[in-house]
């Protein structure tokens, strides 16, 4: 059976340079899944015409910057990660082969053979936060997965975290010791998730 072989990791973008070029609808959803996530990321996106809707998102995060140009290899300096969502495959494919060639990762929308990462569904409560990957199969899916945590898990979860960090701090003895606390204390956490009959 085929497997998800992703590594899933968590990046803080307000600490890195993203480069988004594409101005038109899909643009717009990528960004606007960004800084759903990361709302101080720091982003450029460059285009020779953005949508309205782009144009006012931007407007609102004075972290992004829009860049009415045509795109140019130049672009890519000082970059950390790259998405393109032009509508010309050859000008998205020119940019998956220069981000490769400078080692950024880079991720070309709706094209799964030219990324190095995809943008999955996203769960945030708090400071609590899950990545969903269907392995670029079934965004449908995703969103489906998505849904469904957001309404299985706990508004006040942000809470119980929030209790256990303080907790935490007070647990005495080494390394294991410590682990083993707090995995006493949170073996509960994996009942009220599960639904009656402990089958969903």
């Amino acid at each position: 059976m085929e497997r998800n072989e992703l590594y899933p990791i968590f990046l803080k973008l307000h600490n890195l340079n993203t480069l988004i070029v594409g101005g038109g609808n899909v643009g717009l959803e990528k960004l606007s899944f960004l800084l759903k996530s990361s709302p101080n990321a720091n982003v450029e996106v460059v285009a020779p015409r953005f949508l309205p809707e782009l144009e006012t998102l931007a407007a609102s995060h004075s972290t992004v910057k829009l860049t009415y140009k045509k795109f140019n290899r130049w672009m890519l300096r000082k970059r950390h990660m790259v998405i393109a969502c032009t509508d010309d495959l050859k000008v998205n494919k020119r940019i998956y082969d220069l981000s490769r060639k400078r080692y950024l990762i880079c991720n070309i929308a709706d094209t799964p053979p030219l990324c190095d990462y995809y943008l999955g569904g996203i769960v945030t409560k708090g400071n609590v936060k899950i990545a969903i990957s269907t392995n670029g199969k079934s965004p449908t899916t995703a969103k489906r997965l998505r849904e469904f945590f957001e309404e299985i898990i706990p508004d006040d979860i942000n809470k119980m975290v929030e209790n256990l960090n303080e907790y935490r701090k007070t647990l005495k003895g080494n390394f294991e010791e410590k682990v083993q606390k707090m995995n006493e204390i949170t073996e509960a956490l994996k009942s009220p998730l599960t639904p009656k009959g402990g089958k969903y």
